[in-house]
């Protein structure tokens, strides 16, 4: 397809696409095990802790490959390390259902962790080249409305698995998420595309005439990425979401059956609306970031993360858990697509998955420590509201960060984004 004339533009088919390898990548394959938490838990004879040892395990693996896979984007095309890595990260689904104890599902959710890092961060990098910067923003909110797809999925899903195969409830939804996941790791290699410009196509909103950008002819500087104070910087504002939405999201539901009175069925409910609160949540955020910058943008999204999880924690009843459940979601993952809208302008098309797998290895570190920290804290405290107020606080300082961040260093690197 061309970009000219009344044809829809095959930008907007990669887009599609992406946001189904993110359904993949996140939805399924990390937020999936926020449903199937409480029976896996039981069957395998799991502490608090242990839960979230296993779930580090998972986040672990996403960041060993967030920074390869994000440069093996750069140097050899984003499609087939995106259907490589969610090809990996089903077959990791599958093994997950087979576990036949701690051990074998920390390591297949680790190795489920590495087929999600090695899809969903080229991904999203992907889109810096299909999408000028004044709608990059738009396009990556739009993709990270996958997780809020695979929210929605597993929400209802997962129970009726759940209650249809009791105790090997939780082993059937693993096989249906690997399932699901091999097949889009198969359509995301026969539709995905590298680059407009090869096919002969501008970028969605660019000019007509623009030229092939002048970072495709020249050699990769790997320097502007791994050592520029500016996206290191980014990078830790990117920890402070992973450290505190991931306790948020692994203990969700866990905390309402064994605190907040719900049944699997009821929590599961609840997640759910997560999941339809924050279908648009990308698209919104992302197009105010195009609209008032990515700095402003983060300050708000971060402040709304602050009241969501401080007030699961302070107001522990329905009401409580339902507002903080609709903040979460309205602004869920707005803060993942602002940052690869941020990459793209910083670093043009070529070496955004780089950069973006970069501050993923940081937003990665805080991941992998929120939820063993949090389960630690809950067996400590008999409780999972304290590691709720640790997340708001987290959340909170990544604001601060944001608002750290200079406005010049914010602009675009070069006419080559």
């Amino acid at each position: 397809m061309s970009s000219s004339g009344s044809r829809l533009h095959y930008g907007w088919v990669v887009l599609i696409m992406a946001t189904l390898v993110v359904f993949g990548a996140l939805g399924l394959a990390r937020f999936g095990y926020t449903a199937v938490l409480p029976a896996m838990q039981v069957g395998l004879e799991m502490s608090n802790t242990q839960a979230g040892v296993l779930a580090t395990a998972n986040l672990v693996g996403y960041l060993a490959l967030s920074v390869v896979g994000g440069a093996m984007a750069a140097r050899y095309g984003p499609r087939a390390v995106i259907g490589a890595g969610l090809a990996v990260a089903g077959v990791g689904m599958l093994l997950t259902g087979l576990a036949d104890g701690f051990f074998a599902a920390a390591v297949w959710r680790g190795a489920t962790g590495v087929g999600s890092g090695a899809s969903n961060v080229p991904v999203m990098g992907l889109l810096a080249a299909w999408f000028a910067r004044r709608r990059r923003g738009l396009a990556a909110g739009i993709a990270v409305a996958g997780s809020s797809l695979g929210l929605m999925f597993v929400g209802p899903i997962a129970p009726r698995i759940l209650g249809a195969y009791g105790e090997d409830g939780w082993r059937v939804c693993w096989f249906v998420f690997g399932g699901v996941a091999l097949s889009l790791a198969v359509a995301s290699l026969l539709i995905l595309r590298n680059r407009p410009w090869r096919a002969g196509m501008t970028r969605v909103g660019a000019e007509a005439e623009e030229p092939v950008p002048a970072s495709q002819e020249k050699a990769l500087s790997w320097a502007s990425v791994y050592l520029s104070p500016t996206v290191f910087h980014v990078g830790v504002v990117y920890a402070a979401f992973g450290f505190s939405y991931i306790i948020y999201v692994t203990f969700f539901v866990k905390c309402l059956v064994a605190e907040g009175g719900y049944t699997d069925q009821s929590a599961g409910r609840l997640f759910m609306v997560v999941g339809w609160f924050s279908l648009l949540c990308g698209l919104i955020w992302g197009t105010v970031s195009d609209v008032i910058g990515r700095k402003g943008a983060l300050v708000i999204v971060y402040l709304i993360h602050t009241a969501a999880f401080g007030l699961f924690a302070l107001w522990p009843a329905p009401a409580g858990f339902t507002v903080s459940a609709v903040l979460f979601g309205l602004s869920a993952w707005s803060i993942p697509a602002i940052m690869a809208a941020l990459c793209g302008d910083l670093l043009g098309a070529r070496l955004t998955p780089a950069g973006l797998g970069f501050i993923t290895l940081l937003f990665g570190i805080g991941q992998a420590i929120g939820p063993s920290v949090a389960g630690a804290i809950a067996d400590a405290a008999d409780s999972l509201f304290p590691a709720m107020l640790l997340a708001s606080g987290v959340a909170l300082l990544g604001a601060i960060g944001s608002a750290l961040l200079r406005p010049a260093s914010l602009r675009r690197a070069s006419d080559a984004v």
